[in-house]
Protein backbone atom coordinates (compact mmCIF):
# COMPACT_ATOMS: atom_id res chain seq x y z
CA UNK A 1 0.00 0.00 0.00
CA UNK A 2 2.52 2.25 -1.26
CA UNK A 3 2.00 6.44 0.00
CA UNK A 4 0.26 5.23 3.55
CA UNK A 5 1.69 7.78 5.52
CA UNK A 6 3.33 6.43 9.09
CA UNK A 7 1.45 8.57 11.55
CA UNK A 8 -0.10 6.89 14.07
CA UNK A 9 -3.88 7.87 15.22
CA UNK A 10 -5.86 6.79 18.31
CA UNK A 11 -8.79 5.23 16.91
CA UNK A 12 -12.06 5.28 18.77
CA UNK A 13 -14.66 3.56 16.33
CA UNK A 14 -14.63 1.03 13.75
CA UNK A 15 -13.87 2.21 10.21
CA UNK A 16 -16.43 0.78 7.74
CA UNK A 17 -15.55 2.79 4.29
CA UNK A 18 -12.86 3.57 2.24
CA UNK A 19 -13.07 7.56 3.22
CA UNK A 20 -12.48 6.17 6.54
CA UNK A 21 -9.90 4.01 5.93
CA UNK A 22 -8.00 7.00 4.06
CA UNK A 23 -8.87 9.74 6.70
CA UNK A 24 -7.13 7.37 9.36
CA UNK A 25 -4.41 6.71 7.30
CA UNK A 26 -4.51 3.50 6.12
CA UNK A 27 -5.46 3.50 2.50
CA UNK A 28 -3.61 6.78 -0.41
CA UNK A 29 -5.43 8.78 -1.39
CA UNK A 30 -5.78 7.38 -4.91
CA UNK A 31 -6.82 4.22 -3.90
CA UNK A 32 -10.04 5.57 -2.27
CA UNK A 33 -12.63 5.16 -5.51
CA UNK A 34 -11.62 1.88 -6.18
CA UNK A 35 -11.78 0.24 -2.49
CA UNK A 36 -15.00 1.81 -2.40
CA UNK A 37 -16.27 0.10 -4.95
CA UNK A 38 -14.89 -2.99 -3.12
CA UNK A 39 -16.70 -1.35 -0.26
CA UNK A 40 -19.90 -1.56 -3.00
CA UNK A 41 -19.69 -5.38 -3.36
CA UNK A 42 -18.03 -6.75 -0.27
CA UNK A 43 -18.12 -5.07 4.04
CA UNK A 44 -15.50 -3.46 5.19
CA UNK A 45 -14.77 -3.08 9.11
CA UNK A 46 -11.39 -2.23 10.84
CA UNK A 47 -11.26 -1.70 15.05
CA UNK A 48 -9.62 0.13 16.72
CA UNK A 49 -7.56 -2.84 18.24
CA UNK A 50 -6.56 -4.01 14.47
CA UNK A 51 -5.46 -0.02 12.89
CA UNK A 52 -3.72 0.10 16.18
CA UNK A 53 -1.14 -2.77 14.85
CA UNK A 54 -0.42 -1.32 11.52
CA UNK A 55 3.08 -0.59 10.71
CA UNK A 56 1.98 2.54 8.30
CA UNK A 57 5.66 2.68 7.48
CA UNK A 58 5.25 -0.83 5.93
CA UNK A 59 3.30 -1.19 2.47
CA UNK A 60 3.81 -5.20 2.82
CA UNK A 61 2.05 -5.16 6.26
CA UNK A 62 1.25 -8.09 6.92
CA UNK A 63 -1.68 -7.13 9.22
CA UNK A 64 -3.12 -4.74 6.68
CA UNK A 65 -3.03 -7.18 3.89
CA UNK A 66 -5.33 -9.21 6.16
CA UNK A 67 -7.98 -6.39 6.61
CA UNK A 68 -7.43 -3.67 3.95
CA UNK A 69 -9.51 -3.80 0.44
CA UNK A 70 -7.70 -3.66 -2.53
CA UNK A 71 -8.98 -3.47 -6.23
CA UNK A 72 -7.95 -6.93 -7.04
CA UNK A 73 -10.78 -8.25 -4.81
CA UNK A 74 -13.33 -7.31 -8.04
CA UNK A 75 -11.42 -9.85 -10.32
CA UNK A 76 -13.12 -13.55 -9.48
CA UNK A 77 -10.44 -16.10 -11.06
CA UNK A 78 -12.05 -19.16 -13.34
CA UNK A 79 -11.78 -21.60 -10.32
CA UNK A 80 -13.18 -19.28 -7.52
CA UNK A 81 -16.93 -19.58 -6.19
CA UNK A 82 -19.56 -17.86 -4.33
CA UNK A 83 -19.87 -20.78 -1.78
CA UNK A 84 -16.40 -22.52 -1.71
CA UNK A 85 -17.29 -24.50 1.51
CA UNK A 86 -20.53 -25.87 -0.24
CA UNK A 87 -22.56 -24.53 2.88
CA UNK A 88 -25.89 -24.41 0.86
CA UNK A 89 -26.64 -28.06 0.07
CA UNK A 90 -26.23 -29.00 3.69
CA UNK A 91 -28.17 -26.72 5.46
CA UNK A 92 -31.62 -28.36 6.46
CA UNK A 93 -32.71 -25.09 8.05
CA UNK A 94 -31.85 -21.58 7.93
CA UNK A 95 -28.95 -20.85 9.75
CA UNK A 96 -27.64 -24.82 10.81
CA UNK A 97 -25.00 -26.39 8.66
CA UNK A 98 -24.94 -30.18 8.44
CA UNK A 99 -21.85 -31.46 7.05
CA UNK A 100 -20.37 -34.39 8.90
CA UNK A 101 -23.04 -37.22 10.88
CA UNK A 102 -21.67 -35.99 14.56
CA UNK A 103 -21.30 -32.27 14.31
CA UNK A 104 -23.46 -29.37 12.86
CA UNK A 105 -22.93 -25.66 12.75
CA UNK A 106 -25.03 -22.93 13.98
CA UNK A 107 -24.93 -19.71 12.30
CA UNK A 108 -27.07 -17.22 14.84
CA UNK A 109 -25.48 -14.07 12.91
CA UNK A 110 -23.53 -12.96 9.95
CA UNK A 111 -22.01 -9.95 11.08
CA UNK A 112 -18.14 -9.79 12.31
CA UNK A 113 -16.41 -7.34 14.37
CA UNK A 114 -13.64 -7.07 11.10
CA UNK A 115 -14.20 -8.39 7.48
CA UNK A 116 -10.85 -10.25 6.45
CA UNK A 117 -10.17 -9.68 2.70
CA UNK A 118 -10.11 -13.42 1.93
CA UNK A 119 -13.08 -14.78 3.81
CA UNK A 120 -14.66 -17.73 2.48
CA UNK A 121 -18.82 -16.20 3.39
CA UNK A 122 -17.71 -12.64 1.99
CA UNK A 123 -20.77 -12.86 -0.38
CA UNK A 124 -22.72 -14.07 2.97
CA UNK A 125 -21.40 -11.74 6.06
CA UNK A 126 -21.50 -8.06 6.39
CA UNK A 127 -22.92 -5.22 8.87
CA UNK A 128 -26.13 -5.97 7.09
CA UNK A 129 -26.04 -9.84 7.92
CA UNK A 130 -27.93 -9.56 11.33
CA UNK A 131 -29.06 -12.78 13.38
CA UNK A 132 -31.26 -14.81 13.24
CA UNK A 133 -34.68 -14.33 13.93
CA UNK A 134 -36.69 -15.66 16.89
CA UNK A 135 -38.55 -17.90 14.84
CA UNK A 136 -35.57 -18.96 12.98
CA UNK A 137 -33.67 -19.36 15.69
CA UNK A 138 -35.96 -21.50 17.35
CA UNK A 139 -36.19 -23.55 14.28
CA UNK A 140 -32.27 -24.06 14.18
CA UNK A 141 -32.50 -25.36 17.78
CA UNK A 142 -35.05 -27.55 17.02
CA UNK A 143 -33.14 -29.22 14.42
CA UNK A 144 -30.78 -29.62 17.02
CA UNK A 145 -32.94 -30.93 19.30
CA UNK A 146 -34.62 -33.65 16.47
CA UNK A 147 -30.90 -34.81 15.19
CA UNK A 148 -29.64 -36.92 17.86
CA UNK A 149 -26.59 -38.49 15.77
CA UNK A 150 -25.09 -35.03 16.31
CA UNK A 151 -22.94 -34.45 19.33
CA UNK A 152 -21.02 -31.22 18.69
CA UNK A 153 -22.77 -28.34 18.07
CA UNK A 154 -20.41 -25.27 16.35
CA UNK A 155 -21.32 -21.78 16.47
CA UNK A 156 -20.09 -19.68 14.04
CA UNK A 157 -20.82 -16.90 11.49
CA UNK A 158 -20.48 -14.09 11.06
CA UNK A 159 -18.41 -14.68 14.71
CA UNK A 160 -21.20 -15.46 17.90
CA UNK A 161 -18.58 -13.23 20.21
CA UNK A 162 -20.65 -10.05 18.81
CA UNK A 163 -23.56 -11.62 20.39
CA UNK A 164 -24.24 -9.87 23.71
CA UNK A 165 -23.64 -12.68 26.49
CA UNK A 166 -26.71 -12.96 27.81
CA UNK A 167 -28.41 -14.09 24.24
CA UNK A 168 -24.91 -16.28 23.66
CA UNK A 169 -25.37 -17.65 27.12
CA UNK A 170 -28.80 -18.57 26.36
CA UNK A 171 -28.13 -20.29 23.19
CA UNK A 172 -25.33 -22.22 24.63
CA UNK A 173 -27.68 -22.96 27.06
CA UNK A 174 -30.07 -24.59 25.09
CA UNK A 175 -27.33 -26.49 22.96
CA UNK A 176 -25.56 -27.93 26.64
CA UNK A 177 -29.27 -28.81 27.74
CA UNK A 178 -29.65 -31.90 24.93
CA UNK A 179 -28.82 -34.94 25.78
CA UNK A 180 -26.89 -35.93 22.94
CA UNK A 181 -24.88 -33.03 22.50
CA UNK A 182 -21.60 -33.37 24.19
CA UNK A 183 -19.20 -30.85 23.12
CA UNK A 184 -19.59 -27.16 22.12
CA UNK A 185 -17.34 -25.06 20.37
CA UNK A 186 -17.27 -21.50 18.84
CA UNK A 187 -14.94 -19.78 16.23
CA UNK A 188 -14.04 -16.39 16.68
CA UNK A 189 -11.79 -13.31 15.65
CA UNK A 190 -13.00 -11.62 18.62
CA UNK A 191 -9.98 -11.92 21.14
CA UNK A 192 -7.67 -10.67 18.54
CA UNK A 193 -9.67 -8.15 16.52
CA UNK A 194 -11.99 -6.49 19.44
CA UNK A 195 -10.39 -7.77 22.62
CA UNK A 196 -12.74 -5.26 24.64
CA UNK A 197 -16.04 -6.92 23.70
CA UNK A 198 -14.09 -10.01 25.86
CA UNK A 199 -15.88 -8.78 29.06
CA UNK A 200 -15.09 -10.45 32.64
CA UNK A 201 -19.61 -10.85 31.93
CA UNK A 202 -18.82 -12.27 28.90
CA UNK A 203 -16.32 -14.93 30.02
CA UNK A 204 -18.74 -15.46 33.00
CA UNK A 205 -21.26 -16.93 30.39
CA UNK A 206 -18.89 -19.18 28.51
CA UNK A 207 -17.46 -20.86 31.74
CA UNK A 208 -21.04 -20.82 33.14
CA UNK A 209 -22.16 -23.60 30.29
CA UNK A 210 -22.52 -27.35 31.52
CA UNK A 211 -20.70 -28.36 28.69
CA UNK A 212 -16.72 -28.85 27.64
CA UNK A 213 -16.66 -25.38 25.40
CA UNK A 214 -13.44 -24.88 23.05
CA UNK A 215 -13.42 -21.69 21.57
CA UNK A 216 -11.09 -21.73 18.23
CA UNK A 217 -9.55 -18.38 17.75
CA UNK A 218 -8.86 -17.15 14.64
CA UNK A 219 -5.04 -15.30 13.90
CA UNK A 220 -3.10 -15.61 11.56
CA UNK A 221 0.00 -13.63 11.84
CA UNK A 222 2.30 -13.30 15.74
CA UNK A 223 1.68 -9.51 15.87
CA UNK A 224 -2.50 -10.14 15.94
CA UNK A 225 -1.45 -11.05 19.58
CA UNK A 226 -1.47 -7.92 21.62
CA UNK A 227 -1.21 -7.29 24.64
CA UNK A 228 -4.87 -6.43 24.88
CA UNK A 229 -5.48 -9.81 23.32
CA UNK A 230 -3.42 -11.46 25.27
CA UNK A 231 -5.67 -9.84 28.53
CA UNK A 232 -8.70 -11.13 26.62
CA UNK A 233 -7.56 -14.67 26.03
CA UNK A 234 -6.59 -14.84 29.95
CA UNK A 235 -10.21 -14.17 30.98
CA UNK A 236 -11.28 -16.96 28.67
CA UNK A 237 -8.46 -19.35 30.20
CA UNK A 238 -9.09 -18.31 33.87
CA UNK A 239 -12.87 -19.21 32.83
CA UNK A 240 -12.42 -22.86 31.90
CA UNK A 241 -12.72 -22.06 28.34
CA UNK A 242 -10.15 -24.42 26.20
CA UNK A 243 -8.30 -22.23 23.15
CA UNK A 244 -7.64 -23.60 20.35
CA UNK A 245 -6.24 -21.53 17.10
CA UNK A 246 -6.92 -21.54 13.78
CA UNK A 247 -5.41 -19.75 10.96
CA UNK A 248 -5.27 -19.41 6.93
CA UNK A 249 -1.83 -19.88 4.99
CA UNK A 250 -2.00 -16.71 3.06
CA UNK A 251 0.41 -15.04 0.61
CA UNK A 252 2.40 -12.41 2.06
CA UNK A 253 0.73 -13.00 5.89
CA UNK A 254 2.66 -16.15 6.86
CA UNK A 255 4.15 -17.84 3.91
CA UNK A 256 7.24 -18.52 5.55
CA UNK A 257 9.02 -20.28 7.98
CA UNK A 258 9.35 -17.69 10.60
CA UNK A 259 6.06 -16.20 10.29
CA UNK A 260 4.42 -19.61 10.69
CA UNK A 261 7.03 -20.39 13.57
CA UNK A 262 6.39 -16.75 15.35
CA UNK A 263 2.44 -17.12 14.92
CA UNK A 264 2.79 -20.71 16.33
CA UNK A 265 4.69 -19.52 19.35
CA UNK A 266 2.81 -16.71 19.87
CA UNK A 267 -0.29 -18.80 20.21
CA UNK A 268 1.42 -21.11 22.80
CA UNK A 269 2.15 -18.11 25.12
CA UNK A 270 -1.48 -17.17 25.01
CA UNK A 271 -2.63 -20.53 26.27
CA UNK A 272 -3.92 -20.88 22.58
CA UNK A 273 -3.10 -24.66 21.32
CA UNK A 274 -2.46 -24.45 17.18
CA UNK A 275 -5.35 -26.26 15.81
CA UNK A 276 -5.52 -25.83 12.13
CA UNK A 277 -3.67 -24.49 9.40
CA UNK A 278 -6.26 -23.96 6.50
CA UNK A 279 -5.69 -23.93 2.93
CA UNK A 280 -6.76 -21.06 1.09
CA UNK A 281 -10.87 -21.69 0.40
CA UNK A 282 -11.35 -20.23 -3.32
CA UNK A 283 -13.67 -17.40 -2.66
CA UNK A 284 -14.54 -14.64 -5.17
CA UNK A 285 -11.36 -12.27 -5.39
CA UNK A 286 -8.76 -14.01 -2.84
CA UNK A 287 -6.19 -15.09 -5.63
CA UNK A 288 -3.74 -12.81 -4.33
CA UNK A 289 -3.47 -14.63 -0.89
CA UNK A 290 -3.04 -18.55 -2.67
CA UNK A 291 -0.23 -20.32 -1.30
CA UNK A 292 -0.12 -23.47 -3.66
CA UNK A 293 -0.20 -26.40 -1.16
CA UNK A 294 3.50 -28.29 -1.92
CA UNK A 295 4.59 -24.80 -0.37
CA UNK A 296 2.46 -24.99 2.15
CA UNK A 297 3.78 -28.43 2.94
CA UNK A 298 7.25 -27.64 2.32
CA UNK A 299 6.71 -24.91 4.83
CA UNK A 300 5.77 -27.57 7.12
CA UNK A 301 7.98 -30.09 6.63
CA UNK A 302 10.62 -27.17 7.27
CA UNK A 303 9.35 -26.41 10.47
CA UNK A 304 9.32 -29.93 12.47
CA UNK A 305 11.84 -30.29 14.80
CA UNK A 306 11.94 -26.31 14.88
CA UNK A 307 8.94 -25.95 16.62
CA UNK A 308 7.53 -27.99 19.71
CA UNK A 309 4.54 -30.49 19.58
CA UNK A 310 2.35 -28.65 21.12
CA UNK A 311 2.98 -25.95 18.43
CA UNK A 312 2.02 -27.92 15.56
CA UNK A 313 -1.52 -27.86 13.61
CA UNK A 314 -3.15 -29.96 11.21
CA UNK A 315 -2.94 -28.80 7.94
CA UNK A 316 -6.03 -29.37 5.93
CA UNK A 317 -8.20 -28.50 2.39
CA UNK A 318 -12.03 -28.40 2.04
CA UNK A 319 -12.30 -30.63 -0.69
CA UNK A 320 -14.40 -29.44 -3.64
CA UNK A 321 -19.27 -29.52 -3.22
CA UNK A 322 -18.79 -29.67 0.76
CA UNK A 323 -17.34 -33.13 1.34
CA UNK A 324 -15.35 -31.75 4.60
CA UNK A 325 -11.54 -31.16 5.22
CA UNK A 326 -8.66 -33.47 4.80
CA UNK A 327 -5.59 -33.42 6.02
CA UNK A 328 -3.11 -32.30 3.53
CA UNK A 329 0.30 -33.85 5.46
CA UNK A 330 3.37 -33.42 4.56
CA UNK A 331 4.70 -36.62 4.15
CA UNK A 332 8.08 -37.82 5.46
CA UNK A 333 9.77 -41.36 4.13
CA UNK A 334 11.74 -41.62 7.57
CA UNK A 335 15.22 -40.05 6.55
Amino acid sequence: MPGISSRRIMLTRTLRSAADLADAGLLPADAVDAVARVGARYSIAVTPAIAGLIDRADPADPIARQYIPDAAELLTASHELEDPTADAPHTPVAGVVHRYPDRALLKPLLACPVYCRFCFRREAVGADGGVLGEAALEAALGWFAQTPTVREAILTGGDPLMLSPRRLGAILGRLAAMPHIELLRIHSRVPVAAPDVVTPALAEALGAVARPLYLCVHANHAREFSTAAIAALGRLHRAGVVLLGQSVLLRGVNDSVEALEALFRAMLRARVKPYYLHQLDPAPGTARFAVPVEEGRALLRALRGRVSGLAWPTYVQERPGGAGKVPLGPAYDGA
